[in-house]
């Protein structure tokens, strides 16, 4: 079966409701041959890495850049996974009221050394989560989910 691993540092109610929304849209029924793990960003070990097809990355901007607990992620799994993972499939969004580029540039810098490949448009995202926002969301959990295949 298939394996999508979302991995996420959701510190705040915004970041709780965008990623309910991403694995709203990953585990809609229309997917159900795909499994779907969520790990926190402190908790995804490179063996979460290495098992699954894709990637859904999720993380608040903080002073411009990924938080601390994605960076951890990237720096634990970076060496291990490096020539396995090579050409799979991630998205990524990212929220902030500030500092969203250098947010995006700092992931996309790292997957990019990985091989990996963005299989849709990062997500970037200020203020409350709006209804436009939470489907934006969902369909990039669909689209990252649907990537598997």
């Amino acid at each position: 079966m298939p394996r999508l691993l979302i991995v996420h540092h959701t510190p705040s109610p915004a970041m709780q409701e965008i990623f309910e929304s991403t694995l709203a849209g990953a585990t809609n029924k229309d997917l159900d041959q795909v499994e779907v793990v969520r790990k926190a960003a402190l908790e995804a070990t490179a063996s979460d890495v290495l098992a699954a097809d894709a990637y859904l990355l999720g993380t608040p901007a903080n002073i411009g850049y990924m938080s601390g607990a994605l960076k951890h992620f990237f720096d634990t799994i970076y060496y291990p996974c490096l020539d396995s993972t090579t050409g799979r499939p991630y998205g990524l969004y990212v929220h902030g009221n500030q500092g969203l580029e250098g947010a995006v540039n700092s992931v996309q810098a790292i997957t990019k050394a990985l091989g990996w490949k963005p299989a849709a448009k990062t997500l970037k995202l200020t203020g409350p989560p709006t209804k436009p926002t939470r489907e934006a969301a969902w369909n990039l959990g669909a689209t990252l989910a649907a990537s598997t295949y």
